[in-house]
């Protein structure tokens, strides 16, 4: 394994580790944490997946009171994010140090040249297609601080760092243009910040609707944007959350990339997520870009599927009576 740019001014002695905690902001399963004993990372990472496999490895969630000596941030792809990450690093090392370290795809460039107008560095080292670069933790930062999520132009609440913030996504639209009647127990799997949940909860043939999403800042912007009795929210992974009884109908938008890269397979575990948590009389409405090839997925959990609309960037797929294939 090649050794990361944490590891190696670690092992080089150019950043003096402290003896006690270390808090990791948005750490991914490629965040190299070996150089720390488990029992001494604190990390915050709202993605359940990975959320879930950073449990696992030992280490311990954040709780808004504490305070360590070292904080490292892991810069996302939101610009705005990123900041808000480095001014919260800045607050909770208070007299230490934070160290920022990231990639050139998610902006590690221009965030180093921003910091840089703001503090003096005591270290920087570019390797392997990205910079980690760190420093005593400043109040220089304070107005990076993210705010509570707020309304925006479309009329809901969003944050930085959420799958399309500013606007309604295309694919969405268009789905909700061709809702078909729901009623009964209804799930919306990969919900996001709420608006394919508002419009389903538009019906009032609706009775429960189970709002499922991984990313703990895009739910609590749906919890901000449905206010509805019927709807019942969970921080889960869509790929194996288990509604508490079978669904009559699962409504999804699913996503298809973590990264930068497509990954169609993404797509595909929630067809089969879907037929799982269906009745045997079910039916699944998903919106999924056109180019995406999911039919055949769609043909293998479900015996009967059509394409009910769509335009020349979406297509809308009705499916019904899932079969109970196995992995």
């Amino acid at each position: 394994m090649k050794t990361s740019r944490l590891s190696t001014i670690m092992d080089d002695g150019a950043l003096d580790t402290p003896d006690g905690n270390v808090m990791v902001f948005r750490p991914t399963m490629e965040t190299d944490l070996s150089g720390f004993d488990a029992s001494r990372v604190i990390f915050d990472q709202g993605f359940y997946p990975f959320h879930q496999a950073l449990l696992s490895k030992g280490f311990t969630p954040f709780k808004s009171s504490q305070t360590v000596e070292l904080a490292v941030v892991c810069p996302t792809k939101s610009k705005v994010e990123s900041r808000g990450l480095i001014a919260q690093a800045c607050a909770v090392a208070k007299n230490g140090v934070v160290v920022v370290d990231g990639q050139k795809t998610d902006g590690i460039e221009s965030l180093y040249k921003d910091v840089r107008k703001r503090v003096e560095l005591s270290g920087m080292l570019a390797k392997a297609h990205g910079r980690i670069f760190w420093f005593n933790a400043s109040d220089a930062f304070d107005e990076w601080a993210l705010d509570a999520p707020q309304k925006s132009d479309h009329g809901f609440f969003t944050t930085p760092g959420i799958f399309s913030p500013d606007a309604v996504d295309k694919g969405s639209a268009v789905l909700v243009d061709i809702l078909p009647k729901l009623k009964g127990h209804v799930v919306d799997l990969g919900a996001g910040w709420g608006f394919l949940a508002a419009h389903i909860l538009k019906q009032n043939s609706v009775q429960h609707l189970d709002v499922v999403e991984a990313e703990a800042k895009a739910l609590r912007c749906a919890k901000l944007n449905v206010s509805d009795d019927r709807a019942h929210f969970h921080w889960a992974d869509a790929t194996d959350f288990a509604p508490k009884s079978a669904a009559n109908f699962v409504v999804s938008n699913p996503p298809f990339h973590t990264g930068r890269s497509a990954e169609p397979d993404l797509g595909r575990r929630f067809i089969q997520s879907a037929a799982r948590m269906l009745a045997p009389s079910g039916s699944f409405i998903m919106v999924a870009n056109r180019h995406l090839p999911y039919e055949a997925t769609v043909e293998k959990y479900f015996r009967q599927f059509d394409e009910i609309g769509g335009n020349a960037g979406f297509k809308v797929i009705l499916a019904s009576r899932p079969t109970r294939h196995k992995a």
